[in-house]
């Protein structure tokens, strides 16, 4: 006997005929456009998971060098890790505080409450040489922003997260997790279900945003890939 129909299938689809996004462009458009030109229609139920980095741009989080004015504690911690004293004030203006600078990094809590690099201050991906990426600065506010902008111009019900990148204590490599969601939850919490054994599971409460935006990062990249957006089919919200 078959198996047809029993197998469940998640499918992640990059949307690649996404421009250069600059400040004041609408991402919901962008996006729209592209899927349509790409011939991916967009349904209810579908997770959009989009990069950071492009949220940023089209919300002015962009900050050059040159604008930007250390001071002597910027100076110290940049002797401390090695960096420009100026993005060093860059990364202490977006943290609450910083854990450790170890040469090249500094390990920050941000004003979130994430505990990330550099508290997200960037540099890939951004044009000119002497400028950086701030994270948004409200990041659940931009995903419900792009997702009710999505209903309106599509009439359809999309869950929307804002992924970026983060390193892992005692492993080697990043992966993406979400900074931002809208019309998901971002946990599947199993306490109190029991197992195959009839065992109660206790702990477990999976970090389904995160999941779904590690899974998009298959076709968003992280080089030149030029694909900030993944549309991601028939997972469970």
């Amino acid at each position: 006997m078959g198996c047809e129909g029993l197998a469940k299938v998640v499918e992640v689809i990059g949307l690649e005929r996404i421009p250069l996004v600059k400040e004041g462009d609408n991402l919901a458009e962008i996006i729209v456009k592209a899927s349509q030109e790409e011939g991916i229609r967009l349904r209810d139920g579908d997770v959009l998971v989009v990069s950071q980095k492009i949220v940023s741009k089209a919300e002015g989080r962009i900050m050059k060098l040159r604008s930007v004015k250390p001071s002597p504690e910027d100076e110290r911690l940049a002797d401390d890790s090695g960096k420009d004293p100026r993005l060093v004030r860059l990364i202490r203006e977006g943290s609450k505080r910083i854990f450790k600078s170890p040469l090249g990094v500094l390990i920050t809590e941000d004003r979130r409450g994430m505990i990330c690099v550099n508290a997200g201050v960037d540099k890939s991906n951004v044009e000119g040489k002497d400028a950086y990426t701030l994270l948004p600065l409200d990041p659940d506010k931009s995903a419900e922003k792009l997702r009710s902008e999505i209903e309106r111009l599509t009439g359809t019900s999309v869950a929307v997260i804002i992924c970026d990148t983060t390193s892992r204590p005692f492993r080697r490599g990043q992966v993406n997790f979400a900074i931002g969601l809208a019309g998901i939850d971002p946990f599947k919490d199993y306490r109190g279900e029991r197992d195959l054994f009839g065992y109660v599971l206790k702990v477990k409460n999976v970090a389904v945003a995160d999941e779904l935006a590690a899974a998009a990062e298959l076709v968003i990249g992280q080089g030149r890939e030029g694909t900030p957006v993944a549309i991601i089919r028939n997972a469970e919200r």
